[in-house]
């Protein structure tokens, strides 16, 4: 079975090469950048299959060498590369899992304060500047969108943002003592992120008279006129009761811009959850009610570490962590995701 998903690989990854070199490809951009993706996506895969080319003929090798007689070191060398013969075909099995149909798309993020009241909404602030650090680090751009209150909205974007960013959706607990706390008291707090792929127009079908849009002042802190012109947008999608309210930019078309990317995401993932109930997409599945005894994620700060409860993976870095360094657990969830969509697919009848 291994062979034949290798010679499936070997194929394919040789015609996306030859793809690469067509004219009539090259000419095409759209075919070329998808002609890419899939040959970058495949090219581990590559590998794999031809270190598993490799360490096969070395077994067979050995094998014929026993059969003429018995050597100990021939032996050795057939043991070893065996249980490596073993450990490729693992991986090559994770390595073609079937991908998140949205793991290349930019996402947009929501974080906003949860139980906990003040102390939660400066959580809320601590864990947005924890994820936009993180975003620099990977290299992603990042772009604010809406900010108040409490609550933080900014998209991310670049080649596989959601892929590593989707695993930030939920609550995030954290256990200190909060700055106002005389006492010295721990308090619990929650902050809440869910993470929408950022859908393309072709994605989501948004009809114009399906749309309310209201248009105000925008306003500032006591409610206070930031603004004399009509700039700030609401949005209310009739058919699903999606609404986006924007009001950080001073321009009408610009809030409105921004207000239209953000509800087409929160259609876009709406319909995935009702589609595929299975991927847990569904922002109140992410959100939750933001009760304390809910979390993906637990903050401790008496004891410096960060504890992830879907894969049962404690670091004893916090520091580390707030300043974006959230790499070892991506890779942690990511493996597990991997994992579970392989044993989903055994278990499929063809």
């Amino acid at each position: 079975m291994i062979e034949q998903l290798v010679e499936q690989i070997e194929a394919r990854f040789a015609e996306l090469g030859r793809l690469m070199t067509d004219p009539a490809v090259i000419s095409d951009r759209k075919r070329y950048a998808d002609v890419g993706r899939e040959y970058s996506q495949l090219e581990p895969g590559a590998k794999l299959g031809e270190d598993w080319r490799r360490t096969h003929g070395d077994v067979e090798g050995a094998k014929e060498m026993l059969a003429e007689g018995e050597d100990a070191e021939v032996r050795e060398m057939l043991a070893t590369a065996t249980v490596r013969l073993e450990e490729i075909a693992e991986e090559l099995r994770l390595a073609m899992v079937e991908r998140d149909p949205n793991d290349d798309k930019n996402v947009i993020l929501e974080v906003q304060g949860g139980a906990g009241g003040e102390e939660a909404s400066l959580w809320a602030a601590d864990v947005y500047r924890m994820l936009s650090k993180y975003a620099e680090k990977r290299g992603f751009a990042t772009e604010p969108m809406d900010a108040g209150e409490g609550k933080y909205t900014f998209a991310v974007k670049g080649d596989g943002a959601y892929s590593v960013f989707k695993f930030e959706g939920g609550p995030h607990r954290v256990q200190r003592v909060p700055a106002t706390e005389s006492q010295g008291r721990i308090h619990t707090s929650i902050a809440t992120v869910a993470v929408l792929p950022e859908a393309e127009e072709v994605d989501v079908d948004i009809q114009q008279s399906d749309l309310q849009i209201d248009v105000y002042r925008s306003g500032g802190p006591g409610g206070q006129s930031v603004n004399t012109t009509d700039s700030a947008v609401r949005i209310t999608h009739r058919p699903t009761g999606i609404v986006v309210a924007m009001q950080d930019e001073k321009s009408q078309l610009q809030n409105r811009e921004k207000a239209m990317r953000i509800l087409r995401a929160r259609i876009y993932e709406a319909a995935l959850a009702e589609q595929q109930a299975a991927l847990s997409s569904d922002r109140r599945v992410q959100v939750g009610t933001g009760d304390r005894a809910e979390k993906i994620r637990t903050y401790n700060y008496g004891e410096r570490r960060v504890t992830d409860h879907r894969i049962k993976h404690t670091a004893h870095n916090l520091d580390a962590v707030l300043e974006g360094e959230l790499a070892e657990f991506t890779g942690a969830l990511q493996a597990d995701e991997k994992r579970r969509r392989l044993e989903d697919q055994a278990n499929t009848p063809d």
